[in-house]
This record gives C-alpha cells, structure tokens and sequence, in this order.
C-alpha cells in the first residue's frame, strides 16, 4: 500500500479507491452537475500557481470526492503527483482525464509523455499519434513522435517530425535541436548531428541533456578525448551528476580501462546514500565486472539492475499474448494451406532484401556489419516494416479479420495481388527513407525476432535470404539478462522468462521450416568467430553476392550500428564472448532444464 492509509488507493493518488482506479466512469455525470465546485476548482488552480501545494491538494481531493470526473481538479492533482514522483497516481490520473476528454492535446501529449518515461514506447506511440491528429500544427505533438519514432529505431519517421516541429515554432529551439542531433546520430550522421549539438549548446549552453547526449555522440563516433571534454563542461554545471558519472565510466570501459569505470561506479554509488546505482548504472557495472573477470559480482548487479528495472516500469513478460499469436502462426501456417496460398511476385527490379533473424544478442549486428561492408549491400538496420504491416494487414486487405486470418483475403478475387501490396508498401518504406545508398542492389533488415513472422515475410519475398543467426541458447539467455532490451514481449528482465520466449520463437522457426519451402540458412556466431573467412564466404554464396575482402574486416565500417552491440562491432573479431556462459553455471542453473533440449537439438553442449 506504499505506506498509504487502507482507505486511499494504491496508486498514491491519496482518493479513495472507488474515486480512483476502482471508479466506473459510465457513473459519472455530466459536466454540468458539478457546476457549483467551480470555485473551489479556481481556487485550487491559483493556488497551485502560488506554489501552495498542500492547500492546491487539499481542495483537489476535496472536489474529487464528490466529482471524480472534474476535469480542472483532475490536471492540478496530476501535475502535483507527478511532480513528487508518484508516477502510477499521475499515470491514473491522467489517464482518466483522457478518456472523459479525448481531444485534449494537453492530456494527450502528457499521457504519451509519461508512458514514454516509463518506457512503454507501444501505448507512448498510440498517444502520440492521437496528438498529431488532434493539433497537426502543434510542435510539441511533433516533438513527441520524434522522441518515440527515434527510440523505436525508426529515426527517419522522427527526423521528420523533429523537423516539422522546428518549422511551426519558426525559430532554432535548442531542446528540439538537441532532439534532431541524437535522432541523426541514430542514423549515423554524426557530422551533421555535432553541428547542431554545437548550435544547441551555443544557445543554452547549461541544458544537461544536450551535454550528456553530445558526449554520447562522440563516444559512439570513437573520439573519446572530445566526449571526454564535453563531460567536463557538463561536470563544471552540474557537479558530480549521477549521469555524467555513468557516462564517465562507459568511456573508460570502452577504452579498456575497466578498474577505473568501476571506481567511478563505486563512488557515485557512496555519494547515493543508501539509494544505490540506478538500472542503467548497475547493468554497465555487471559488464564491466565480467570483463574483469569477477563473474559472481556481475551477476549480482545484473539480477539488482534487473530488479529495479521492473520497480520502476512495471513491466513483465507478456506471457499469454506471446503464446497466443504463436499458437496463432502456427494453426494458420500449415503445408496445406500454404499450397493454395498465393506468392508475390519477384522483384523486377531494384534493390532487393536480405533478412537477417536472430533472437537479440545472437550476433545479428556482427554479420549485418559484416555484409553492408559488401560494396552492393545497404544496412537497413532494425527495420519495422514486417511488423508494421501485420498491424496494417487488415486495413490492407480489406479483411475483417486480424492478422494471421486476415490472408485468408487473398483468395477474393479484388485481393489476388494482396501480396504484391504488402511488399510494394516495404519497399516504398524502404525508398522513403533513402535506406539504398548509390550503387548498392542489396539492403538488410535485421529487425529482432524477425523469425516470429519467417511466414509472413517468404510470402511477401519468396526468393529473399533468410540468414538465421545461431548462438548458444545459455549465452543469449546471458546476453540479454545482462543488457536493457524491450523487445520479445518485454521477455527480459527474468532469466526464466528469455528462456520461454526463447523456446517460443525456436519452436516457430522449427514450424515454418516444416511447412514451408524457404529459401533459408543457419549460421552459428561460433562458426563464424572460428573460422571467418569460410563462413563469410558461406553467407555471401547463400545470398548470391560475390566475395569481397572487406567483408573480413566489419570493424573497419564507418556505419553506426543501432543496437546493444555497437561498441563491440567496433572491435576486430574476437572470442571472448564465446561460451561465456561457463563462468556463470551456477546462476544460469534455473533455466538450463528448460533450454536443455534445443540446445542439444542446435548441436550444442553444455560444459563447465
């Protein structure tokens, strides 16, 4: 109860619960019928102005007892509990005043804001868009898709509306500028991005964000001195700032300096008096600790980062949503169904794709850096489009059903070409935003969990490589306990619960290979680290591109990879990731009978 009296509601709203998340808002009455607390409202607002919260809060409480749907009572109280951190009270709260008043861009953009704090991007992006449609003119609902289409790896869609912003403000506003900049170094523009985190910082030179984010860029762009440097000019504004610390210690560990990058974990961690590091904090002390060799204490700040990131998101695997669609798949991708089912059409001409699947920290960015070194092959990175377009399918098609079902549309006669649709509608993504660089015919998508919907994705390209990225399953399972990743279902903040998602997605892969012809190649990340030069060439054969000796040297690429791994991709190949799951044994016992069969089934083994 949060230490909250039984009468009040468990979120913190300090109402009772039948005046908050318990409430029916079919009970609640017009507008009109709680005309006469208007001045109490008024008084609440000014008082709230006047920075009296106590009293702004007493007559809030006060007006919501009896009218739990006054809207203007409502906004002071969010504002409020938001401001004091009670984020599930202010989340209620405002969520309540965006159903009575769904065309509020105030309420909508406030809602889509704080669920993207909590880092729920899917319900964040629901909202947002929603502001859009509301105030298409609004810079701030651009602004707000800009944040969300970056952090969802679809940084074009978000420089688009980063610049729209800055269009209807009609001047350089520098938080915007700073947006723009960290979006563009997503992309890999890092000169572009520097110049307007340089524009940024001139015109508000003690914005901490913009600081944090520069250094950033030019830790990501490998010119650690100059991030180095920018951390200096954050630290004489804000001295001994939690996040200029965390930032101080991924530069020495990405200089190899790791004694020092804990040191300063460890200090930030005294000055925190009590508190501890944060998620983030504790998740690069783990890695750093393993790459020093002290297994047993990384593991322990991996479950403490782990622990403290569901405290403070909320978020838990999505179990039965995740059993469901697969269950889904599979009873509708079956060989019979399939023989009547129709395929696109090749590709006449244009650039084409190669899918890269693997389940996150598999590899995937290794071999991706690995062909668009290839001369005539475009990184496309984390692409959305297969996703995007089984939410879209329905729409599409003209189908009443959602997806898988909804294919069941492509024998009418007006949606026989449903497929052709489907892809021309990826490949116009994929020229929208000028993934193809000149001169290339190839371009990959390497979305996480791609594999989830292989079915989908042989239908629209029957003739694109499938490059299914193999690992062990303990180090993956290790891997992705140890990193900050949303992907899978929210699978990972649970060793048992990667695993499960996991044997999931295995499971479906297993399905497609059964029930359908695919044109389709396993690669194990331990072949490749082993023996590089036959196993490049084994993928480069497979995708129909001939050899080219830059292949071998991935470090070398200029791109900048969007992902988890893009410090090591930067380093030439090595195999100190290998196996790595022998050093914690006995932490990953929990899950071992649950992965024990497929990794046998791989061709793997299990060692100490």
């Amino acid at each position: 109860m949060n230490g909250l009296s039984p009468s009040f509601c468990a979120c913190g709203s300090r109402l009772r619960p039948i005046r908050c998340c318990e409430l029916d808002l079919r009970t609640l009455g017009p507008a009109a019928a709680s005309r006469h607390l208007l001045p109490l409202v008024d008084q609440a607002i000014a008082c709230h102005g006047r920075s009296e919260f106590a009293q702004a809060e007493r007559l809030c409480l006060e007006v919501l007892e009896l009218a739990p749907g006054q809207g203007g009572a409502l906004a002071v109280l969010y504002q409020i509990r938001k401001a004091e951190g009670i984020f599930p009270a202010a989340e209620a709260l405002v969520r309540r005043l965006a159903a009575i008043d769904p065309n509020n861009v105030w309420v909508t953009q406030e809602l889509a804001l704080l669920l993207f704090g909590k880092g729920d991007h899917f319900e964040a992006e629901v909202h947002a868009r929603n502001a859009v449609r509301i105030a298409p003119t609004d810079a701030q609902s651009h602004n707000l898709m800009g944040m969300i289409m970056t952090e969802t790896n679809r940084p074009q869609i978000g420089e688009f509306h980063y610049r729209r912003a800055l269009e209807l403000l009609g001047h350089r506003q520098p938080i915007l500028l700073a947006n723009l900049a960290w979006n563009l170094k997503n992309q890999g523009k890092m000169a572009e991005a520097r110049t307007l985190y340089d524009e940024s910082v001139k015109l508000a030179p003690d914005v901490l964000q913009t600081l944090l984010g520069w250094a950033r860029m030019e830790e990501t762009d490998r010119d650690f001195s100059r991030a180095d440097a920018i951390l200096d000019q954050a630290e004489a504004l804000f001295p001994g700032h939690p996040s200029i610390v965390l930032h101080r210690a991924v530069i020495r560990g990405r200089t190899k300096d790791y004694d020092t990058a804990l040191a300063i974990l460890d200090q930030l961690e005294q000055r925190n008096q009590g508190m501890g590091l944060g998620t983030n904090e504790l998740l690069e002390k783990g890695r750093l600790l393993d790459k020093i060799g002290r297994y047993d204490e990384a593991f322990a700040a991996f479950i403490e980062g782990k622990r403290k990131n569901i405290e403070m998101s909320g978020t838990v695997y999505m179990a039965e949503h995740a059993g469901q669609l697969a269950q889904r798949l599979k009873a509708y991708f079956t060989a019979n169904r399939l023989r009547i089912v129709p395929r696109a059409k090749p590709i006449e001409s244009g650039p084409r794709p190669i899918f890269i699947l693997g389940f996150p920290r598999s590899g995937t960015t290794m071999v991706e850096q690995t062909l668009s070194a290839h001369p005539k092959i475009s990184a496309g990175d984390e692409l959305t489009f297969v996703h995007d377009i089984t939410n879209l399918m329905p729409r599409m098609l003209n189908s009443p059903l959602s997806y898988p079902e909804a294919l069941a549309d492509l024998w009418m006669g007006d949606q026989c070409e449903g497929l052709d649709n489907l892809k021309d509608h990826y490949l116009q993504r994929v020229k929208q935003l000028g993934i193809v660089e000149p001169g290339a015919t190839r371009f990959t998508d390497k979305m996480p969990l791609n594999e989830t919907h292989m079915g989908l994705i042989a239908l629209m390209f029957p003739q694109a490589p499938l490059v299914h990225v193999l690992r062990h399953p303990l180090d993956i399972v290790l891997s992705v306990y140890s990193n900050h990743l949303t992907h899978g279902f929210y699978c990972a903040n649970a060793l048992e619960t990667i695993a499960q998602h996991y044997l999931l997605v295995m499971d479906l892969v297993d399905h497609y290979r059964r029930e359908m012809t695919l044109k389709y190649l396993a690669v194990r990340y331990e072949d490749i680290v082993d023996d590089q030069d036959t196993h490049v060439r084994r993928i480069l054969s497979f995708i129909d591109m001939s050899f080219d000796k830059r292949c071998l040297k991935f470090h070398e690429n200029k791109r900048y990879a969007r992902t988890a791994s893009y410090a090591q991709v930067t380093e030439k190949l090595y195999d100190h990731s290998r196996y790595r799951y022998r050093h914690y044994l006995e932490h990953l016992k929990p899950v071992i009978p649950i992965l024990k069969p497929i990794i046998h089934r791989l061709g793997y083994s299990i060692d100490d």
